[in-house]
């Protein structure tokens, strides 16, 4: 596995003092890339674009140009693993964001940040202290039928707890899904079983990187685990250096490239650190908000 030289396609103001630091986490939209060996051995290279916790509020017009730009990195397929939205008059400017990048093959996943609205919090309370023991709170719903319902007429396939094919080309695309783990609501038992040989390629997606998911994605032999939810840490050490994965994956795994080995296998695993933060903690910092272009290669 090779990682590129991002490419940036945001601006920022400089790290020369902390709250410099923060504005430029905050504002610095950058587009990183990275070549990995994924796929069997004969297929030709595979252009995946993936996108994760967008959390949009509409107001948020620096974050829609860089969305409204990606289609220029022409991907073959898309990839969204969830919590695109924090209000529900996001949706249509997500859309239009979006726009011929939703002409790509695509599949999703939602986190529960796309079904209900977010709550005020302490933007450090996670530094001490797994979110995931919180006690419930009443929270607003939102549209997210209306939202699946946009994808999906635009032919991105739901991977809640659900499988399907894509067309890429010539190739059949095999992909399977969970619902948030981060909320109990996965059920892995609902897409269990080997990976269909008759597909081109085999990829997973999940919104959170939970162990319990990752290990069955491998015990079934996808090709490559795609997810999100950590904001790569979101409040960081410099070079990215994450103090909080918000799951329980390890601190090295929380964003990027990486392996994920369960029972002697290993499969390749991306974990995008996001676009957005939620509007009541909007604070990155040493963690650039980021899409990520994976050229996907053959296995040597």
């Amino acid at each position: 596995m090779r990682l590129t030289t991002c490419l940036k396609l945001g601006t920022g103001l400089g790290l020369g003092l902390l709250g410099g630091a923060i504005l430029e986490a905050g504002m610095g939209f950058v587009l990183r890339e990275a070549e990995v060996e994924a796929l069997r051995p004969g297929q030709e290279p595979l252009r995946v674009l993936h996108i994760s916790d967008i959390h949009l509020m509409p107001y948020q017009r620096q974050k829609l140009s860089f969305i409204s730009r990606l289609h220029e990195t022409k991907p073959d397929l898309v990839i969204n693993t969830g919590d695109n939205i924090s209000s529900a008059d996001s949706i249509e400017p997500l859309i239009d964001a979006l726009g011929p990048l939703m002409d790509a093959p695509g599949g999703f996943v939602f986190g529960t940040n796309d079904m209900v609205s977010p709550l005020p919090t302490n933007p450090f309370k996670y530094l001490v202290r797994d979110s995931s023991t919180d006690q419930p709170k009443q929270r607003d719903p939102l549209p997210w039928r209306r939202l699946r319902g946009e994808f999906e007429d635009h032919g991105w396939v739901d991977l809640d707890n659900a499988s399907g094919t894509v067309k890429v080309g010539n190739r059949t695309i095999e992909l399977r899904g969970t619902a948030d783990a981060h909320a109990n609501i996965d059920r892995y038992d609902l897409v269990a079983g080997p990976r269909n040989d008759d597909c081109d390629a085999s990829f997973a997606v999940t919104h959170a990187p939970y162990q319990r998911v990752l290990n069955s994605f491998v015990d079934d032999d996808m090709d490559m685990i795609f997810a999100g939810h950590t904001h790569g840490g979101q409040i960081c050490l410099p070079v990215n250096r994450a103090l909080v994965a918000n799951c329980d994956i390890p601190l090295s795994q929380a964003s990027g490239v990486s392996e994920w080995t369960n029972n002697g296998k290993t499969v390749p695993l991306h974990v995008s650190a996001g676009l957005g933060t939620s509007p009541y903690a909007p604070i990155r910092l040493f963690c650039r908000p980021e899409a990520t272009l994976l050229t996907l290669v053959a296995k040597k």
